[in-house]
């Protein structure tokens, strides 16, 4: 029984769209920001990066403060208009290889708090408790949290049928993907969304377990300052993506250590064998085929590592995944590393396509080793949340990543 609401969005006029929406500000490089910050007046990194503006750095508080500022001034110049009546948000990215689809919807803190929306992710209080912060002070968040639900054919059908009609924004990016945006402001249609959603037991954070806590903390926070505290607040609800979990895209991400923790090649190799087979594949790119199947990239050549399964002890969801069978075989007992989430010696690059990436970091000297894992599935990543356990850092790459700006929800 999901809460999922309709909300007055703030989003950039018709005409500006194209400008004003980007993508995640950690998407950009320093040149890339740069050039959007200095040829588009309109981009909203300029809000996100109030300090451009005056040629200087600014951090904490004070750049929150200026971020809220800056976003004033953009609704005062009418790059932002606020919706006049509550809506649900229908949007579509398509680029030549994917076609994604959900709606952008408020949803609820409650549900989040008694896991009725189930995370998969460890979060780290301090990056929490920032961003609660942020929220707080800049009244708003411009990038929806990404939620994913069983396939519900009712739902479908009720898309299905507003896609038919114009949708209010339609524009293509740079980097080759064409957006599309519908407002549905009918009462008919939002019931049947809400009561649709009303239907789904669970639904599941896909990508945004920081914005999701932090919202939880802010709602929290402000419920303790409200003396008429009725709980349909707007910081009672955050803005998320739902999609369904078949359009849902989950790549790998590769690991890559700095050294060998005090080995050489040849008795690394022989710990190594200890738990896995070992397959030399030389110059050989090689990817693995299935679970519990590993590539490796040592000394400029490829080898493939297959699980001993009668070494390895399965106890639960956890420890069936790959991410981390690596981390209780390798990372921690041969390699040295501890704590995933804070130890510089081990990197990390999503995998969408095949191993190049870690011939290429090996090979420029930046890491000693790399190790390239299967994808995690959908089922998976359920399992692992239904048993409110955690995976490591790092072990879904999942799509869409969605832009900032296009839907704002204030609190």
């Amino acid at each position: 029984m999901a809460i999922v609401k309709p909300f007055k969005a703030v989003r950039p006029s018709r005409d500006k769209v194209a400008l004003v929406s980007s993508k995640s500000y950690e998407f950009y490089s320093p040149a890339e920001l740069g050039a959007k910050l200095n040829f588009n007046p309109f981009s909203f990194l300029h809000i996100i990066n109030p300090g451009y503006k005056y040629h200087q750095e600014v951090s904490g508080e004070q750049r929150f403060q200026l971020v809220h500022n800056r976003y004033v001034t953009f609704k005062e110049n009418q790059i932002f208009i606020q919706d006049d009546v509550p809506s649900f948000y229908i949007y579509e990215s398509i680029d030549n290889n994917s076609t994604f689809c959900g709606l952008i919807a408020a949803t609820s803190v409650k549900d989040y708090t008694n896991n009725k929306i189930k995370k998969h992710e460890e979060t780290i209080g301090k990056r929490e408790q920032l961003f609660e912060n942020y929220l707080k002070v800049t009244g708003f968040n411009a990038e929806p949290v990404l939620l994913t639900f069983k396939d519900d054919e009712n739902l479908s059908k009720i898309i299905k049928r507003e896609k038919k009609k114009r949708p209010e924004y339609e524009f293509s990016t740079t980097d080759k993907q064409l957006h599309k945006l519908w407002v549905i402001t009918d009462d008919k249609v939002k019931q049947q969304i809400t009561e649709g959603f009303y239907k789904i037991n669970d639904l599941y954070i896909a990508d945004g377990h920081h914005r999701s806590a932090s919202s939880a903390l802010l709602a929290k926070d402000l419920a303790s300052e409200n003396k008429n505290h009725t709980g349909n607040e707007p910081y009672n609800f955050f803005m998320s993506y739902l999609i369904p979990e078949s359009n849902l895209k989950i790549s790998a991400f590769n690991r890559f250590i700095k050294d060998l923790n005090g080995n050489s090649v040849k008795d690394f190799l022989v710990k190594l064998n200890a738990v896995f087979s070992i397959e030399h594949k030389g110059q050989q790119i090689y990817s693995p085929p299935k679970k519990h199947h590993f590539s490796m990239y040592l000394d400029g050549e490829f080898y493939a590592l297959v699980l001993r399964k009668n070494k390895y002890n399965f106890t639960d969801a956890l420890s069936k995944l790959d991410a981390e069978i690596l981390y209780r075989t390798v990372l921690h007992p041969i390699l040295g590393i501890d704590d995933l989430t804070n130890n510089d010696r081990i990197g990390y690059s999503q995998n969408k396509t095949n191993s190049i990436a870690i011939k290429t970091k090996i090979d420029a000297g930046l890491f000693k080793v790399g190790f390239g894992l299967m994808p995690v599935t959908i089922d998976e990543m359920k399992v692992v949340a239904n048993a409110n356990l955690k995976m490591p850092p790092k072990t879904t790459y999942i799509q869409p990543k969605l832009r900032s700006g296009l839907t704002i929800y204030e609190f």
